[in-house]
């Protein structure tokens, strides 16, 4: 039988972390809600029954969690923003003087909460996108397509994600146990005597899951040179302090002549440190995910979508950063739309969940 059509789970997170790039350029309400509704769209239509696919829904809490925490901000500790449409007016904290430039209280302008509500919708965008990638890319099979180098960390990861559903199924299993025997889920007292039943089934899965990596030969490691080791270690770390200021150079003005060179530099020693580092961990990979059509697709339009709000936001940084001073009506520019767009190709190209692994 011939293995079922499924995605490259590299391609999912290339293409969420397009959308999520794309939210970075712009805070503009309405193309950032465009964003959320083609990431939502797609998990809709694409993401699978299995437990880690449900986990978008808690990245959508996070992001409104992350926009009323910015919006609290902006009330009690006032804002940057220059207004003069008064919302209401706080009773103000005295502080002492080395506190100057704090504030606690005052008067709560609507230029400033405009600018908090798209300062925190942006960043709540791009906590959903990351929450789309998580939802469907398969975490076994991205820990398959990891470098030898990363293997570790994979495993780490791989393994805390696989156990966060069963996490919380135990507690709703607890809970629910504590009900029908009329005892108290809630509050202090119900959270101790749910919590300590819970820890210690995780820790006897995680003795039980240790010894099993252990008898399949997991950890196990080549013999390296040390002048191997050392070069190795080098590169990663050159690579990876150039991949940090490349790209802080590409975010300011100030360092776009020097920011990509080191961005390029930077990428290429941590790819050479981690291809050294694959010698120590030999494995083969059974059915390995083949890198086909459907995953350009996928991942070509998130970067597709990254690199025309990037272009339109150098264009045009106008319509894509509304001002709130003056207050003014955000406006839908038609090019930025249609790039984010873009983004709901996976949901044409992609198989349908029941014929995903």
């Amino acid at each position: 039988m011939a293995p079922r059509p499924t995605v490259h789970p590299g391609a999912w997170w290339l293409w969420a972390l397009g959308l999520g790039t794309a939210a970075t350029r712009t805070t503009n309400p309405i193309l950032l809600a465009l964003l959320v509704a083609t990431s939502a769209y797609v998990v809709a239509a694409r993401r699978t029954s299995a437990p880690w696919s449900r986990s978008y829904a808690a990245f959508v809490k996070l992001g409104l969690a992350v926009l009323t925490i910015r919006l609290l901000f902006a009330v009690v500790l006032g804002s940057p923003i220059p207004g003069t449409h008064t919302v209401l007016t706080l009773p103000e904290v005295p502080l002492p003087h080395w506190a100057q430039g704090i504030r606690l209280g005052g008067r709560v302008t609507a230029e400033g909460l405009l600018f908090a509500l798209y300062d925190g919708l942006k960043l709540a965008t791009l906590l959903i996108c990351v929450g789309a990638a998580n939802a469907l890319a398969n975490p076994a099979r991205l820990l398959k397509s990891l470098p030898g180098a990363l293997y570790e960390t994979g495993v780490a990861v791989v393994v805390a994600l696989t156990f966060a559903p069963h996490l919380i199924a135990d507690v709703q299993r607890l809970r629910a146990a504590r009900r029908l025997r009329g005892r108290p889920d809630r509050g202090l007292r119900g959270l101790l005597q749910v919590g300590l039943p819970v820890l210690e089934g995780a820790l006897e899965r995680s003795v039980a899951l240790a010894a099993a990596m252990d008898a399949r030969g997991f950890g196990r490691t080549a013999d390296v040179p040390p002048a191997v080791r050392r070069t190795t270690t080098a590169l990663t770390l050159g690579g990876l302090l150039g991949i940090c200021a490349g790209t802080y150079g590409l975010l300011t003005a100030e360092g776009g002549v020097y920011g990509l060179p080191l961005l390029l530099a930077g990428s290429a020693a941590a790819l050479a440190g981690l291809r050294l580092g694959g010698r120590r961990s030999p494995r083969t990979r059974y059915r390995p995910d083949v890198w086909n059509a459907r995953a350009w697709l996928v991942a070509g339009s998130g970067i597709a979508t990254a690199a025309l709000l990037i272009a339109c936001a150098a264009y045009d940084p106008t319509a894509l950063r509304p001002g709130v001073v003056p207050l003014t009506a955000p406006t839908l520019p038609l090019l930025p739309a249609a790039a984010v767009l873009l983004g709901l190709l996976p949901a044409f190209v992609t198989p349908a969940p029941e014929e995903s692994v």
